[in-house]
This record gives structure tokens, sequence and C-alpha cells, in this order.
């Protein structure tokens, strides 16, 4: 801004001062009145719709998968894109922080003194891509599902089968949910898409023994089912059982 703009900025500033209302009580009005309204419907919600509360807590249980309030899955969301290790700080404690920082200097950085949005290209560029990312990851941390829970349908001839057939779909279903595999695998809506491959439908790509010499003997970093196939190997055959139903 040279002298002349800023001279031009500050009369007209002036001017619009002169015609203005003051803040007390106009301004301070307007505010009481919406946080009134606000306050009014937040009340109203809370007596007729009520507060969503889940089932009650188990202190027991072993398969419990805590999640972030909504307004934090984005940056749970951004830690799950983010797979390599070494770039876990970036993720957790770099991204957010250089982001506030930003933020907050925000006043002393950014002297531009026009207001609408189709003057100020950059700024509004940046604000819509940071609302639009934020966004999307919060929408896809609130559709992630559990990782210690597989939401797959039981397969329609399954259920008509039903008897021990069903009962070990159902309890391989379990043994996988439970054994770290959404670590790196992604079945239906549940896991991690990566670094190991979907295993949605990987009765389409290996038979039942193939998927079972690949539990005993997998390529590195996928550790081995061996000591669960000795040791528990009705677990074992279930697990087996089920991947290979996903079809």
């Amino acid at each position: 801004m040279n002298q002349r703009e800023k001279e031009r900025y500050l009369r007209e500033y002036a001017l619009l001062k002169q015609e203005g209302k003051p803040f007390f009580p106009y301004a301070v009005a307007k505010d009481g009145a919406m946080a009134a309204v606000v306050m009014l419907s937040i009340i109203l919600m809370s007596l007729f719709l009520g507060a969503e509360l889940g089932p009650k807590a188990d202190p027991t249980t072993t398969t419990y998968s805590p999640r972030p309030e909504w307004y934090f899955f984005f940056l749970f969301e951004l830690l799950k894109i983010i797979k390599p290790a070494n770039l876990v700080p970036l993720a957790t404690i770099g991204i957010p922080t250089i982001c506030m920082i930003l933020l907050f200097l925000l006043p002393f950085y950014d002297r531009n003194p026009e207001r609408r949005p189709e003057r100020r290209p950059i700024a509004t560029t940046a604000g819509i891509f940071v609302i639009l990312a934020m966004g999307y990851l919060t929408y896809e941390g609130a559709h992630a599902g559990a990782p210690t829970q597989i939401d797959m349908e039981t397969p329609t001839t399954l259920v008509a089968a039903g008897g021990p057939v069903l009962e070990q779909f159902e309890t391989g279903k379990q043994v996988v949910a439970q054994s770290g595999c959404q670590a790196c695998h992604i079945i239906g809506e549940n896991g991690n898409d990566g670094p190991g491959p979907p295993l949605t439908d990987i009765a389409t790509r290996l038979p039942k023994q193939a998927i079972s010499r690949t539990l005993v003997n997998p390529t590195a970093p996928m550790p081995s089912y061996k000591a669960l196939q000795e040791s528990e190997p009705e677990k074992f055959d279930a697990m087996v059982t089920f991947l290979s139903q996903l079809k």
C-alpha cells in the first residue's frame, strides 16, 4: 500500500466512522440478543432431543477402542494418513503447531486493508483450502471403523447354513479383528488402507490353503501366526475360514 492509498483508506474510514453507530448500546444489544438465541436453542435441544448416551462403561473389557471427540477427528485422520514412524511428530505436533502460529500471527504479516474476499485471492484461497481439508478429514475420521471390530454383514449363504459353519465364521471375524490385522489391512470399512493389501475380497485372489500358508510364513513386516496355530488351532482355523469367505 502506497501513501496515497493509505490516505484514501484513512479518509474513507473516518467518514464511515462518523456515519456509524456506537458500540454501546447498539453492538452490545445485537450480540446479547444473538447470545440469548443461541443459549435458548441449546436449552430447547437438550430438553426435547436429549444427550446421546453410549453403552454403560465396562472397565473389564479388552476390546474397547477409544475415539476422540468429533472436533479432533481431522487431527487423528491426519495421523492415520502420515504412516512413516519418523513423520509421526510432524503430524501430531508440527503441522498443528505451525498452523496455530500462522493463525496467531495473521494480523502482523497480512496488512492488506481490503476486506472483500475477491480482492484478497491468496487469503481467500488459503482459507477455503483449510476449511475443505479439515472438513474432509473430519468426515473420514467420523466414518472410520474401529480398529478392533469388523463391520461386515455375514454372507447370506452362511446365515442360511447356520450351525458350526456360521459360528466358526463369526469366531474368525472376532479373532481377525483382535489380532491387529487392521493395523496394516482394510476389511470393509474398518482398518488402514496399507501398507498391506486390502482383505475385503482376499478369497477371490487366494484359496484357503494359500491364506493359511501366508499366515504361517508371511512376508515381512507382517507377523507370523504360527504360534497361534500351535497354541490355539481352533482360533487359527476360524481365522482362516473367515478370510477364505471374503469375496
